[in-house]
């Protein structure tokens, strides 16, 4: 009996996962086995795609979650026509190949998403979920459906065991995301062993109390049994939907299969020649026939027919709503109006207030300027300012509206964000305070790798939090977050600095921005309002020149509301006839990029006493420092106690730094 060609398919995934594995020797071919059937008829009969243009902004999406089964990915981006060659594939897990160990965006055409740490893939295709409704609930008119796609994840069992998959899920369900279908690879295996070690709830009943639909598909080789419990899963458009669909974890190999040995090793000629046997494979490896090539090139070719079809809806909407065509796609561009932050505020010397206040009155101009912000806070938008006045709630019959409350959910909140922002169409934040980065930090990690512009919000930025106490007051997280690469980490010192922040962030296209903010108030000072417009794209500068008129003595570097603790300082140490200048340094990465002759200019090399003042660890700035000088700074946790007493009793006071450098000063001069 000859096999049909949607099986040859199915089995030409495995078997070039398998190839790819062995070739390697280094993988994960549990998953690509077992999952090839449920993969390729999503792919072939149910998702829509255009693999000759995969940045089409109206195709479905998918995210395959469950990362380490990138062999999986990488056979149906080659079979598919994504451009993967079989070169391509032979390099997998090479340095410098398209084929990296786990799927990363921006690298690899037609990948959605960097996945691999378990969970995010989950909670950025929510986050794709979210935007899609949004701007569909904006821009869609009757008869004019120009965002319409749904958003397919794969994941397993490790997925759902992660915390953030269930905030995620939680989160999705109460915004009835219909438009967000999870196929749940159910084989029952991790890495270590069988999950009734440690995973034995009912996952279905689980999602059914977060408000999903859930469906199940018990012969997970059963193409047709996945693609009735697809299309039930699209028919539903008030509930996200999860597929359970049991899976045999290295099906085909008889000596590993079902086990976890299969999970994360290669499997080896002898037990890949006996599966494919099984599977009535007749090929060599990496050979796939044309039959299967020409079966998958007409997902392809429908796809191409429906992206002329968005095209054409397009040219009709742009006719009968101009105004929308022209925002939607220009949010889809991702473009700013050439005059967004012309009607900016404008903060004369003397102006005070939290940064996190001033950051919110900014936020609220740029609203009106851009069109297309979209985000909210963990539980906290009366304290961080990020509620976006007269915008509304998104909510269930409410997606047009652009507050999202995100819940405590901050790990969630952050994947979701850079899911929005890979989407595109909608500029993405979340906040919460700066002492719950910690419970985000992956996501913030992921971000950067995949050089994406997600913004996010901290505010509550230093021991001066006050009576909250130690497990409010954060410490050591500055230094964890600048040591991210390629993370703008924005502590502005003022209003100034702040616009100027948040100015950085509109613009930026492959950094994301974290602003840190304060609950204290700051005060302009009038080098602010000179220097701030053009220091703080360079990540540092001098704020208060020393007088010019002496030698200088050294340099007070600040960065947040201790550079008005530093002018002060300044001010104080002049009427002891001792002359420093008063370098900003709201952003470490920015600043060492500038050039050596810039840096040397804010640091001049023969100013060798130099203090570093920071409410925060003194780790990191020792590169600025240098070894002949000192630190303000605190390297143990903080105190409950009002605010201003427990600044003061960490030594965040005028005549402290000021003596920090005089008997620093007199050390250096003792040793002559």
């Amino acid at each position: 009996m000859s096999k049909s060609t949607d099986q040859l398919a199915v089995d030409a995934i495995r078997t070039l996962s398998i190839d790819m594995i062995n070739k390697a020797n280094s993988g994960h071919p549990g998953l690509p086995m077992g999952a090839a059937p449920m993969a390729y008829t999503l792919w072939s009969r149910i998702m829509t795609h255009h693999p000759a243009n995969p940045k089409w902004f109206n195709r479905d999406r998918f995210v395959l979650s469950a990362g380490h089964g990138s062999a999986l990915l990488y056979s149906l981006l080659h079979l598919f026509g994504y451009g993967l060659t079989i070169d391509d594939l032979k390099q997998f897990r090479q340095l410098g190949s398209q084929t990296p160990g786990h799927p990363e965006y921006g690298h690899t055409a037609g990948v959605e998403a960097t996945t691999g740490p378990l969970g995010q893939g989950f909670a950025m295709a929510t986050g794709m979920a979210m935007a899609e409704a949004h701007l569909a609930g904006k821009y869609n008119k009757p008869a004019y459906p120009v965002v319409d796609h749904y958003t397919y994840v794969l994941c397993g069992d490790g997925d759902l065991m992660e915390g953030v998959t269930s905030e995620a899920a939680s989160l999705a369900g109460h915004l009835k995301l219909g438009k967000l279908i999870v196929l749940y690879d159910s084989n029952r295996i991790s890495l270590d062993g069988g999950t009734d070690m440690a995973f034995t709830e009912n996952v279905r009943q689980r999602f059914r109390a977060y408000g999903w639909q859930t469906l199940s598909v018990e012969n997970g080789n059963s193409l047709d049994g996945v693609e009735q419990a697809l299309k039930a899963a699209k028919e539903d458009v008030h509930h996200p939907s999860l597929i359970e669909v049991r899976t045999v974890i290295g099906y085909g190999a008889p000596d590993v299969e079902g086990t976890h040995n299969v999970h994360g090793s290669p499997i080896g000629d002898k037990e890949a020649a006996i599966a494919k046997k099984g599977y009535g494979w007749n090929y060599a490896p990496f050979t796939v026939p044309d039959e299967v090539y020409r079966k998958c090139s007409e997902a392809g070719k429908r796809g191409s027919e429906a992206e002329d079809q968005w095209h054409a809806l397009l040219q009709d909407y742009a006719t009968a709503y101009p105004a929308e065509s022209r925002e939607l796609i220009a949010a889809i561009k991702g473009t700013l109006p050439a005059d967004y932050d012309q009607e900016l505020p404008d903060y004369p010397t003397g102006t005070k207030g939290a940064t996190r206040k001033l950051s919110g009155d900014v936020l609220q101009t740029l609203n009106q300027s851009i069109g297309n912000l979209f985000g909210g806070a963990a539980d906290l938008f009366s304290s961080v300012k990020t509620y976006l006045n007269g915008e509304g709630d998104f909510q269930p019959g409410h997606y047009a509206k652009s507050n999202i409350w995100f819940g405590v959910r901050e790990f969630a909140m952050a994947g979701a964000v850079n899911g929005m922002t890979l989407h595109g169409g909608v500029r993405a934040y979340g906040s919460t305070f700066f002492v719950f980065s910690d419970y985000l930090k992956p996501a913030l990690r992921l971000a950067a790798l995949m050089k994406i512009p997600s913004t996010f919000v901290f505010t509550h930025d230093s021991i001066a939090v006050g009576e909250d106490g130690p497990t409010h007051e954060p410490v050591e997280q500055l230094a964890g977050l600048r040591a991210i690469p390629n993370l703008n980490v924005l502590r502005p010192a003022d209003a100034v600095e702040t616009r100027e922040a948040w100015k950085l962030a509109m613009e930026s296209t492959e950094t994301p921005t974290v602003l840190v903010l304060t609950r204290q108030n700051t005060t302009t000072y009038a080098g602010e309002v000179q220097e701030a417009p053009k220091g703080v794209k360079r990540g540092g500068y001098v704020v208060s020149p020393a007088d010019e008129t002496r030698a200088e003595d050294g340099i007070l570097i600040a960065s947040g509301s201790e550079v008005g603790l530093a002018i002060e300082a300044q001010q104080q140490l002049a009427a002891e006839k001792v002359n420093v200048r008063v370098v900003s340094l709201p952003c470490f990465a920015l600043f060492d990029t500038q050039s050596k002759a810039y840096q040397e200019r804010v640091l001049p090399p023969n100013l060798k006493k130099r203090i570093g003042i920071e409410m925060a660890s003194s780790f990191g700035w020792d590169r600025y420092v240098g070894p002949e000088g000192a630190f303000v700074t605190i390297d143990r946790f903080g105190a409950s106690g009002k605010g201003s007493e427990v600044t003061e009793t960490y030594g965040f006071t005028p005549e402290h730094v000021a003596s920090v450098f005089t008997e620093s000063l007199e050390k250096q001069v003792s040793k002559r």
